[in-house]
Formats: C-alpha cells, sequence, structure tokens
C-alpha cells in the first residue's frame, strides 16, 4: 500500500475542489494510506516527510487563492499535479503582486511563458490583468517540474502533451453530484419552491456556483427579459455568492426582474445545493472567458438529470450538444458517431445573445425537449463521470506517477531562484559556529 501525502483545501473551504477532494480521498482509502494536508497543517508535511518519506505527493491544483498555499511545496517535492483549471494565472499573479513581489512575478512569468515577450509582465503588474490573463496560462513551469500532471478535460490533456512533449499528462474524468430518485426531485422541487414562493407550473432556470460576469450572468439577465416578452410562466434562481466586483442585486434591478429572479445566496450545505438544482427546470453554465475548467456545478445537473445550457468551448468539443439555432446535433467523430444523442444545448460565444434566448425561449416551453434532455444528461453522467470512473483513473494516474522518478533532471526546467529557495540561510548561519555544515534536509 503506497504512502500518499495529499495537498489540498477541504470542507468546509467555500471551493467545489474541497467536497471533490475529500470524496476521492475517501474513495482511494483501502487502495492508499492517505494524509491530508489542507493549509492548516501542511507545516507538518515537512517534519512527517522527513522521518518516513512518502511514496507520492498529489497537489490539488486551481486558479484559486485557496490554493495558493500549495505552489511551494509542488516545486520543492515534485508529485502528481491534478489541475482543475486549464489557467492558473489570475491567482498566481495575486499571490506574488499582493506581497509586492513584481520581480520574483516578472522572473516566473518569463519561465513560464515561453515566446511570450517578458515586457507582458507589465501589463500585471500595472493592473491591465484579468482577461489577459487567459492568454497566458502560466501553467508551463507547474506541468514540467511534476511527476505527472492530470486534467479533467481530454482535449486539454493533448494540448498539454503537445506543449510538454517529455512530461507525462493524463485525464482524468471528474465526478460530482449523484443520480437523484424521482421521489427526492419531486420531495426538493415542492419544498425549494414553497421556500421562494416559486409557483409548481413556472419553468424554473438555475445559474449555480459564484455569481461572477464570467458566469455570464448579465447575459442571462437579459435573455430572461427577452423570454419573458413571450413566455410569461419563466423564472431565474441565482444560487450562490456574488463578488464585490459585481452588484448583481443592482443589475437584477436595472433589468426591472425583481419578482422573476430569486437570489439565495451562498448554499453552505451539500444537500442544500442538491435540492435547489432538482426544483430546476433548467440550469445555466456559461463562462467566457474560461479558464479551460470542467464544471462542477454542469456535472451536478447531469446527475441529477437536468437539461443544461453551456457555452461551446474547445474542452467541450467531446460532448453531444444542441446548437439553440438549427436544434440539430453535430457529429463528432466516426460514422458510427454521426447522431449522438444531445446531453447539452451549447450556445456559440460569438452568438450569444441570440443563442441563449433561442434556447431559453424553447426550453422554457417545451417540456418534452427538456425531459428528452435530462435523461440524456444522466445516462452521459453515468457513462463518463460517475465515482467509479473517477476512482478507476485515479488508481491508473497514480500508478503511472509512482512509476515516473521523483526527480526528472532531464527534463526538469530551469526555475526561478525564489522558486528553489529553500529559506534555511538563517538556519546555517546559525549553524556554523558549531561546525555544522550538514544539510538537515538532505533524506527528503
Amino acid at each position: 500500500m503506497s504512502r500518499l501525502a495529499w495537498f489540498s483545501p477541504m470542507p468546509p473551504a467555500r471551493t467545489g475542489v474541497a467536497p471533490y477532494s475529500a470524496e476521492v480521498v475517501d474513495g482511494l482509502r483501502g487502495i492508499h494510506q492517505i494524509d491530508v494536508y489542507p493549509e492548516a497543517r501542511a507545516h507538518d508535511f515537512i517534519w512527517t516527510h522527513l522521518k518516513e518519506p512518502y511514496d507520492l505527493i498529489v497537489y490539488q491544483l486551481g486558479n484559486s487563492t485557496l490554493h495558493e498555499y500549495i505552489w511551494p511545496y509542488l516545486f520543492r517535492y515534485p508529485g502528481l499535479v491534478v489541475l482543475h483549471d486549464g489557467r492558473l494565472h489570475h491567482a498566481r499573479a495575486a499571490a506574488l503582486l499582493r506581497r509586492e513581489r513584481r520581480d520574483d512575478y516578472r522572473a516566473e512569468f518569463a519561465a513560464s511563458q515561453n515566446g511570450v515577450s517578458p515586457d507582458a509582465a507589465e501589463l500585471g503588474i500595472v493592473g491591465l490583468d484579468n482577461y489577459l490573463y487567459y492568454n497566458w496560462p502560466m501553467r508551463g513551469l507547474v506541468v514540467e517540474v511534476s511527476r505527472a500532471t492530470a486534467v479533467h478535460a481530454p482535449i486539454l490533456a493533448e494540448e498539454l502533451r503537445a506543449a510538454h512533449p517529455r512530461s507525462v499528462v493524463e485525464a482524468i474524468r471528474l465526478s460530482q453530484g449523484e443520480v437523484l430518485s424521482e421521489q427526492r426531485v419531486r420531495e426538493a422541487r415542492a419544498r425549494i419552491r414553497t421556500r421562494y414562493g416559486i409557483p409548481d407550473d413556472v419553468a424554473l432556470f438555475g445559474v449555480f456556483g459564484g455569481l461572477t460576469p464570467e458566469k455570464r450572468v448579465p447575459q442571462v439577465l437579459r435573455a430572461l427579459a427577452a423570454t419573458l416578452l413571450y413566455s410569461a410562466n419563466v423564472r431565474l434562481m441565482l444560487a450562490g455568492a456574488a463578488p464585490a466586483h459585481y452588484d448583481v442585486v443592482a443589475d437584477v434591478a436595472s433589468q426591472g426582474l425583481e419578482k422573476e429572479v430569486t437570489l439565495t445566496g451562498y448554499l453552505d450545505e451539500d444537500d442544500e445545493f442538491t435540492d435547489h438544482l432538482a426544483a430546476c427546470d433548467v440550469t445555466v453554465n456559461l463562462r467566457w472567458p474560461t479558464a479551460r475548467e470542467v464544471s462542477g456545478p454542469w456535472l451536478r445537473a447531469l446527475a441529477a438529470g437536468r437539461p443544461t445550457i453551456t457555452m461551446d468551448l474547445a474542452h467541450m468539443a467531446d460532448v453531444p450538444a444542441l446548437d439553440p439555432r438549427t436544434w440539430t446535433v453535430a457529429p463528432l467523430g466516426s460514422p458510427s458517431d454521426a447522431l449522438p444523442s444531445p446531453v447539452t444545448v451549447a450556445v456559440d460565444v460569438l452568438d450569444e445573445d441570440h443563442s441563449l434566448r433561442l434556447a431559453m425561449l424553447r426550453l422554457a416551453n417545451d417540456e418534452d425537449l427538456r425531459n428528452r434532455l435530462g435523461a440524456a444528461a444522466r445516462d452521459y453522467w453515468l457513462r463518463q463521470h460517475s465515482r467509479k470512473n473517477m476512482i478507476e483513473d485515479y488508481r491508473r494516474v497514480i500508478a503511472r506517477a509512482l512509476l515516473t522518478p521523483r526527480e526528472r533532471e532531464s527534463t526538469r526546467p530551469a526555475l526561478p531562484p525564489h522558486l528553489t529557495d529553500t529559506a534555511d540561510r538563517k538556519l546555517h548561519a546559525l549553524l556554523e559556529p558549531f561546525g555544522l555544515r550538514a544539510d538537515p534536509w538532505s533524506k527528503l
């Protein structure tokens, strides 16, 4: 049985990675011995690893400040990195620039972004960031230093292999959510709609997760207003926390939608999140710009048998989807896949407002289509995103990472000094008068 160190935010941290990570750890116990290191106890790792080295260190890494504590460890102790986002620039820039470590940011940008002028880092330093960060993912050093890298989108895995041909890159199917019984759906629908005063006979759309502009909440509100001109029995639920930089309440008011929009706030309990999903007729899971992440709320909606509206994005190209402009599904590849059963309605980002309005209007009024999409969504989740599939993928990827050398010196990139600094200069100065020059971390 291999010993694993597991670096990840864990419940009750407000990130979808936390419950996901807890579920994976639970599924791997009995196969591996796992010690979990959330931020609060990460400092215990060095001493524990010194006493009895772990066979593999697993890092759950996302584009969020909640993962910031992981970075110093993953470069000092290479392991398996599971990337929850294909872009890491937002979080990494925030971690360095918030502490005024501008030179470290410049060095890391230059080392990560081969082929990009180092001067581009100045845009982030002066605050011209956000959308520009999506163009420069700042993930190259992470991939190249790690024993193995795993992502949740097969197309992203192919992209990383092409960019880093000497690195080990694998795909792990992401599983979130649970298949719900008809009784659970009926009871949740009745309870949640009663709580918020939402009639049972209206078509309820839902947006779940952080209510950011990147989730296209302003566009969803405009599409709702347009849909109401043709179908009065439509409502919208916004279930999540709004960020400081976007006033969702003011946006709802500006559209005159106070009576049609329900704001739930952040849903702390997993069962409450699931019940709110079940109360909806359709969930809207848009994202642009994107960090190439696979949406957890979208997977949970699929498992619950809810029809969904998504964005037609590159890393979702293998998902059978209806185009609301034609209501047809594009073939995915081989002749046998010519007419796959669609599991979502995908909006073209270049035709977003128009396509989103078409999708919402049709789904608001076509119960048969909603039922067919919901059933196909549940079947797709069972085939591709069940917990069993995810744990099988983790077992395979961990086994391969264990076979990869701890230090891939032949492929290890030249790292900026701040990423290799062990911060023990003061320790050596204290030991020097006693003639103790040995590196206390040499066994690591």
